[in-house]
């Protein structure tokens, strides 16, 4: 099976559903990661927060971790476009590889690049077979995420906790809550289905 998951950054694909992933190369499926943005910003005074090659580095130590090919985009972040530009893009990607299953963010997601991301890869992928959706942060939103589709990553949480420590600027940005988050987050979704952890997709269309 080939798997494309798509992310707006370095870090949303890790964050949302890298236990999957991994769960997928295990059992020998080709897995590719699709980030869009460069991942570099500044802050609102104009301060270098985060610069393009040390995101790269991390998402390509993340990537390896996976067992995943990476691919990405170079738009700017906080400037990704709802366009059929980006959506051909996504497209040619999605023929090119074969794609049978793939995982984007969540389309209400309160991050404007999570969105775009999310609907031109929604409309990219209205061919394939199997589309689901992430969440890729924790912010409060107007609407309410779905979730109605269970990955059991009992066995690849650890696994998932060292993807994200990949991303070793970002941690050192938000004081390292996010594994902790995230840990939560998935005990708290695996206990809703009677395991110990599993990430949580709302689902477009899957053909079983």
């Amino acid at each position: 099976m080939n798997v494309l998951a798509v992310g707006a950054h370095f870090d949303d694909i890790e964050l949302g559903c890298s236990g999957t992933l991994i769960k997928h190369v295990k059992n020998g499926d080709k897995v590719i990661m699709l980030v869009v943005t460069d991942s570099s910003y500044s802050n609102p005074n104009g301060e270098l927060i985060r610069n393009s090659e040390t995101a790269y580095q991390e998402g390509q130590k993340a990537a390896n971790i996976i067992g995943a090919e990476l691919i990405c985009l170079n738009y700017k972040t906080f400037l990704v476009p709802f366009s059929e530009k980006l959506t051909k893009e996504i497209t040619r990607i999605i023929e090119d590889k074969n794609i049978d299953i793939m995982y984007s963010p969540w389309i209400h997601d309160l991050h404007r690049d999570h969105q775009y991301v999310g609907k031109n890869a929604l409309m990219a992928g209205r061919h394939v077979k199997r589309f689901l959706m992430y969440r890729p942060n924790y912010y409060d939103t107007d609407q309410m995420f779905r979730g109605n589709v269970y990955s059991d990553i009992s066995n690849f949480m650890e696994n998932k906790s060292e993807v994200i420590k990949a991303h070793k600027s970002e941690l050192e940005r938000v004081r390292n809550s996010w594994l902790d988050f995230f840990e939560n987050q998935n005990q708290n979704d695996g206990q809703k289905i009677g395991v110990e952890c599993a990430e949580c997709f709302e689902v477009v269309r899957y053909l079983l």
